[in-house]
């Protein structure tokens, strides 16, 4: 399962609206990339684009697809946002990474069994 705090999910509406794509789902992965070796993604996807290797969770209305490919790595991922005095931004928590980078963005993995 896949997690969004309730301030997330806000943003994540707030998005899709500003985006005018109000049908659209939150695709979660990663990437090579980053300051610890992959940074996560989030980007809007529409219902054409889910394939039949995507778990799709509904978290406060809103549909997360997740590759299958992925899901080990990102089981149990809590999504939040905040804004700071450096600006708002999604923050990750992850139990699967090994390591977490101090921006939240990016992280290591370890051994998924």
């Amino acid at each position: 399962m896949i997690h969004l705090s309730p301030a997330a999910a806000k943003e994540i509406s707030r998005l899709r609206s500003q985006s005018h794509l109000l049908d659209a789902s939150c695709r979660v992965g990663f990437e090579p990339g980053g300051c610890s070796q992959w940074y996560y993604t989030l980007d809007f996807s529409q219902a054409a684009a889910i394939a039949e290797e995507d778990v799709v969770y509904v978290v406060h209305n809103i549909k997360l697809v997740v590759n299958t490919q992925h899901l080990g790595y990102l089981e149990g991922l809590v999504i939040d946002y905040s804004e700071d005095l450096m600006g708002g931004g999604f923050r990750f928590h992850n139990p699967n990474a090994a390591e977490h980078c101090g921006c939240g963005h990016s992280f290591s993995m370890g051994v998924v069994g």
